[in-house]
């Protein structure tokens, strides 16, 4: 079978279409025919990782979605034909996180993903993917979609009369902006394109500020809710915005802490949040139990992906070139 792998030259990471063996379920487990993958700001960090990590030979990417085609023995809740997504985490099916789970998360450090033509996985790690839904929109759900999710609605119990705010267009700001819309709470989105904003407004978007335009978005946020700010914030850029959302997350508000997108540097000051109760939230992901909750909210209120291109097999470069660009709006796919 086709697949590629993460190798390192002289120091620099490449990505290499390789043969391999076709692999073979055991016990418990069962092969999917991986029918599209879809990529994370993650997977642009493991690529540039491996040109000075032990990463060689490891298969790329968490999410995709794909057709079971072979099944071992002692599984009972899958057959042949149906449509699955696998989980971001192998072994997280349910209850509290772990920190035994890091290591199964696909395509990361010790657990080979999905762009590869097959894949054999545990049972338990698999979801069925909602009746609405294409498989190329599913491979976009596993780590964007259950992120948003896990944080917003799971632990953050986002309802209807609350303010997100969403920081760019990116997989997991879209997807909050759409269970934000869906749930009925009003959407604050920050981007540096007008062209980006308006199709964020066309999502359910109410508010809608160019950072480029105004980089004190934190100080128009604040007089665009009368003074107090943002019931939830996914913070998705890091240093180079924390600060700005401690400035404007509303009394009893959470911060949804997800990326790192703006790199690492110096600690906010977090005294803010104690004075005004609020919280942040830690999120990495989600279990089976959170994506199997999420999937049936797509399914009850007609949600679809945001798919920004899809790119064939070959052109899987192309795929990491458009997302490292940052010109994407949404997801970037790749399709088997």
């Amino acid at each position: 079978m086709k697949a590629y792998h993460l190798n390192s030259h002289a120091g620099a990471a490449r990505l290499e279409p390789v043969e391999v063996g076709r692999p073979e379920p055991g016990e418990g487990e069962v092969r999917i025919r991986v029918e599209a993958t879809s990529l994370n700001y993650r997977d642009l960090i493991t690529l540039d990782r491996a040109g000075q990590s032990g990463l060689n030979g490891r298969v790329p990417l968490s999410d995709g979605a794909g057709i079971v085609d072979a099944i071992g023995s002692n599984v009972a809740q899958w057959h042949i034909g149906d449509r699955v997504v696998a989980s971001f985490f192998r072994d997280w099916v349910s209850g509290p996180f772990k920190s035994s789970y890091v290591s199964s998360s696909l395509g990361g450090n010790t657990t080979d993903g999905m762009l590869t033509e097959y894949i054999v996985l545990p049972a338990t790690a698999l979801v069925a993917v909602p009746a609405h839904l294409s498989l190329v929109e599913a491979a976009t759900l596993p780590c964007a979609a259950v992120t948003a999710w896990h944080g917003l609605v799971a632990r953050g119990g986002m309802r209807r009369g609350d303010t997100l705010l969403v920081q760019g267009t990116g997989g997991v700001a879209l997807f909050g902006l759409q269970f934000a819309a869906a749930l009925g709470a009003r959407a604050i989105v920050i981007s540096s394109s007008d062209e980006k904003l308006a199709r964020a407004k066309a999502l359910g978007g109410s508010i809608l500020i160019n950072y480029r335009d105004t980089p004190d978005w934190d100080v128009a946020l604040m007089k665009a809710t009368d003074g107090k700010g943002a019931s939830h914030i996914l913070e998705l850029g890091g240093p180079g915005t924390y600060d700005r959302s401690l400035r404007c997350v509303a009394s009893g508000g959470k911060i949804v802490q997800i990326g790192v997108l703006t790199g690492f540097g110096p600690k906010p000051d977090l005294a803010r949040l104690q004075w005004e109760n609020a919280d942040i939230i830690g999120v990495t992901v989600g279990s089976v139990e959170h994506f199997t909750a999420m999937s049936s909210f797509l399914t009850e209120q007609a949600i679809h992906p945001i798919v920004d291109r899809i790119y064939g097999f070959e052109d899987v470069p192309d795929a990491y070139a458009r997302l490292r660009s940052g010109a994407h709006f949404g997801k970037v796919v790749v399709t088997l």
